[in-house]
């Protein structure tokens, strides 16, 4: 028996390796208590992923786990033990404004959880690749200090630029503002590559840029593209926070993601770090976002100006993805920023 144990299995790249592990063979343990919809209210529950998951896979059980409680974690994990052959890390506070009102709640989550996990898969099962999914925050707003100048639709780099190619991992995290969310992330991403370097577990971090898809349950303060999408479709208007909305994202669909993960599983490092997004490949502003939408759907949608932005925003970022593809030559991008909205918008139907 070949287990793996996924966090926020009923949340976007959860619900992806679940399906994706599923498929590949493996008995897939899921530990997930909706704690979005705690977070975010009903438009970010997860029970309707839940639901099509247990329907979707016969190999698939979720436990109802608050990743804070390292007891009832304990339960799990020393139930399957040695059978465990992978963790993926899933579950977080993922709101940056949550974050700052409810500062306590989210380090609990993103940091003291995280430690849970990582002292448990050394005690029951330290073979067991360990994969964290941490984020493009950890930079704070040092992305902003960056030469950007202002095009028709977006912030842009000049293509000369050393970072023209995206933000790499020796990017520096220090002397900068964070989000508090980008602190309970940053502390579980260090904690993550010190068990790796310091300890011996096979840990990845996966700092990761915009991530979405169509199992995205996108709510106000979380959600870029979902959210975005829902909006535009239902209520036909959208906020733009700061920047004039022509801050640009780079977008990575969680299939994509997922497939990162199997390639790491396959030939695990330990205590390493990757910027994993869209890339240069798949990237947007949010008014290039909106253009799209209204291109494909024919709706007018009336565009909210909000100045103020919010605090530790990125103006641009985009992921260089150079360092894993060149520790895994064989991954290949399947989904760029058009084919997501795409999808998102067919789902929303």
């Amino acid at each position: 028996m070949s287990i793996v144990i996924i966090t926020g299995s009923t949340g976007l790249v959860g619900s992806e390796s679940v399906n994706f592990f599923s498929d590949k063979g493996f008995d897939v343990i899921g530990i997930d208590n909706n704690l979005r919809k705690f977070f975010f209210g009903k438009d970010g529950s997860t029970l309707w992923i839940k639901n099509k998951l247990l329907k979707r896979n016969k190999r698939f059980k979720n436990y109802s786990v608050d990743i804070r409680s390292y007891e009832s974690l304990k339960k799990i994990f020393k139930k399957y033990s040695k059978n465990i052959k992978l963790i993926i890390h899933c579950a977080a506070q993922p709101s940056h404004d949550y974050g700052k009102n409810f500062p306590i709640i989210d380090f609990n989550v993103n940091a003291s959880g995280t430690l849970n996990l990582l002292e448990l898969t050394k005690k029951y099962c330290n073979g067991a690749p360990f994969i964290f999914m941490s984020t493009n925050k950890v930079y704070g707003d040092n992305p902003n200090n960056l030469k950007i100048v202002e095009k028709k639709t977006r912030w842009e780099l000049k293509k000369n630029d050393k970072y023209f190619k995206g933000i790499d991992e020796k990017f520096s995290i220090d002397e900068c503002t964070h989000s508090f969310f980008g602190v309970s992330k940053t502390y579980a991403d260090l904690i993550v590559q010190e068990y790796g370097k310091n300890i011996g577990l096979k840990t990845v971090c996966f700092r990761g840029g915009c991530i979405t898809g169509p199992n995205h349950s996108g709510a106000k303060l979380h959600g870029f593209l979902s959210y975005l999408v829902k909006l535009s479709l239902t209520k036909k208007e959208y906020s733009l926070i700061g920047y004039k909305g022509k801050q640009v994202r780079d977008n990575l669909h969680s299939y994509d993601l997922v497939n990162c993960f199997w390639e790491f599983y396959k030939k695990p490092k330990k205590g390493e770090i990757y910027n994993i997004g869209g890339g240069r490949y798949s990237n947007c502003s949010i008014v290039e976002a909106l253009n799209y939408v209204e291109e494909i759907t024919n709706i007018k949608i009336k565009r909210n100006i909000i100045t103020k932005p919010r605090v530790g925003d990125h103006v641009w970022y985009i992921s260089n993805l150079s360092k894993f593809k060149k520790h895994y030559p064989q991954w290949k991008q399947k989904y760029n920023t058009k084919r997501i909205i795409e999808e998102l918008i067919e789902n929303q139907k």
